[in-house]
């Protein structure tokens, strides 16, 4: 997977499309990541204890990763991820502006 923790990435596809945030956490066993304010969902819970009363809880799914993309830290727009040797040190890249991430 391309896309690591704390990454800034935009959405390109779905309903969130267009939307950008930091990586919170990445999944590489179902190849999907955690974007913040990305993907919004809301779980009903019943109260636990008598008296308790039930409440809805907002909370961040994950997206496949397919479905964002690395933001150009020169240009602020959707781009891929490239490599390039460093002083012989493997170093990811932002193709459009060539700029290491």
């Amino acid at each position: 997977m391309k896309i690591k923790t704390k990454d800034s990435v935009i959405v390109i596809t779905g309903k969130d499309k267009g939307k950008t945030g930091k990586v919170i956490r990445t999944i590489p066993k179902e190849d999907k990541v955690i974007v913040e304010g990305v993907n919004i969902k809301k779980k009903h819970q019943k109260p636990r204890n008598k008296g308790e009363k039930g409440q809805t809880i907002e909370f961040t799914a994950p997206v496949h990763v397919s479905n964002v993309m690395l933001e150009d830290p020169k240009t602020k727009k959707a781009t891929r991820v490239g490599y390039k040797t460093i002083n012989g040190k493997k170093v990811r890249i932002a193709q459009k502006s060539g700029i290491e991430v």
